[in-house]
């Protein structure tokens, strides 16, 4: 063999691989879709989620979008929240243009009014303001105040469950305030986060991305024990995955931190700034479609700005005050996700030992999907009001040298 052709023959070998003819695969589709009659868009109807905070329904009808539907939420004038399917069952214009009285909305168009359950209360161009008004419904759904927040539920009325209630928001210490927040989380991003939701969820399993995205690539964006890598340690929960990850910090110290995701949409992540003890904050991560979605996120204490604060910085700027290279040059978990597509192709990717708690996750995501289609329910959903209190046991736990000693998480 000439040594042309031994030549060729090398560079050839060396040039397999190429993205020549790369044929990509899909979404998991069951997972990651939310809209009517999705699989998991099925499991969460079987939920609340919060979709507003309180003060924004008010007496000025607002769009809202919820799980693939559009709708309108309003507040009555005596204070009753609403939330109403837009198009008016009369010949179909938006509520969104319609006026709320003191015990519905009334249609722009024909003057109906509905109350926050869908009654037609009036029809004001018809014999005695409707003869038949009762025999039609405005399509609606149930909603809820708690925590500063107003809750839907979008599914089944046979299986509405109880409303949770959450023990770290159950008591509130002296001298500290709930804050209620839905702008995002991170480094300050969009409100409105345009990509599938699974891919910020599944995210808090993925504690090793935290040394590497907010630590090594990006600078120190939190604190600098959380630039070590962890041990860590996934399980089930009945209510969802938990991660539990050992920081050794140095020969005196270790830090356990434990995150949880918690059915239906939870992500129970503690201050990255690393705020000793039980976590103090929890969020809801609910999609408005495949390609939107919004942080609801509720904490507890003394500072009204302690989750500003929280966010993460790169080279002491806010994210919202990058320039788009300061953006490559430094992404975060925005830039990160946001570029796996607006629903990431999953079939193409390539699991390791340190994504088990990803795979725990989307496995047990499936595992309602069954539950659901065979009419049961899925996890942690209540139906005694004795349960409605959910405990969470996710924080931050610094370990002293004698307790550290004691696991064996740091040397003699």
């Amino acid at each position: 063999m000439s040594d042309v052709t031994t030549t060729h023959a090398t560079e050839a070998a060396a040039d397999t691989g190429t993205a020549y003819g790369l044929e990509l695969g899909g979404p998991l589709d069951d997972l990651a879709r939310v809209g009517p009659g999705t699989p998991f868009g099925e499991v969460l109807r079987r939920y609340w989620h919060p979709i507003s905070k309180a003060e924004k329904a008010t007496t000025t009808p607002r769009r809202v979008k919820v799980l693939g539907e559009e709708l309108i939420l309003f507040r009555t004038r005596r204070g009753e929240p609403a939330l109403l399917h837009p198009r008016c069952i009369h010949r179909g214009a938006s509520l969104y243009y319609g006026g709320v009285e003191e015990d519905g909305i009334r249609c722009c168009y024909h003057g109906w009014v509905f109350d926050p359950q869908g009654h037609c209360l009036e029809q004001p161009c018809e014999p005695d303001l409707g003869q038949h008004r009762d025999k039609v419904r405005q399509p609606w759904y149930p909603v809820r105040e708690r925590y500063g927040l107003v809750w839907a539920y979008l599914g089944p009325a046979g299986k509405k469950p109880v409303l949770p209630r959450y023990d770290v928001f159950e008591t509130i210490p002296e001298g500290q305030q709930l804050i209620v927040n839905d702008a995002g989380v991170g480094g300050g991003g969009p409100e409105v986060l345009d990509f599938n939701w699974l891919q910020h969820w599944e995210n808090v399993m993925d504690p090793f991305h935290v040394p590497i995205l907010h630590a090594r690539f990006s600078g120190e964006q939190f604190t600098a024990e959380m630039a070590v890598i962890p041990e860590v340690t996934f399980e089930y929960t009945p209510v969802g995955v938990r991660s539990t990850q050992i920081r050794k910090l140095d020969d005196q110290r270790a830090l356990r931190r434990r995150t949880e995701v918690m059915f239906p949409n939870l992500r129970v992540v503690p201050s990255p700034r690393l705020t000793p003890g039980p976590t103090n904050l929890i969020g809801w991560v609910v999609p408005e479609d495949d390609t939107t979605f919004r942080i609801f996120t509720l904490a507890v204490h003394e500072d009204p700005d302690f989750l500003v604060k929280l966010r993460s910085t790169f080279g002491g700027k806010p994210w919202a005050e990058l320039s788009e290279e300061e953006h490559r040059r430094m992404p975060g978990d925005y830039e990160a996700q946001k570029s796996q597509g607006p629903i990431s192709l999953h079939s193409e990717d390539h699991l390791t030992t340190t994504d088990q708690g990803v795979a725990m996750l989307r496995r047990m995501m499936a595992r309602q999907i069954r539950a659901v289609t065979a009419g049961d329910d899925p996890v942690g959903v209540i139906r005694d009001p004795a349960d409605e209190i959910v405990g969470i046991t996710g924080g931050n736990f610094f370990l002293t040298r004698e307790e550290a000693l004691a696991e064996g998480l740091v040397d003699a």
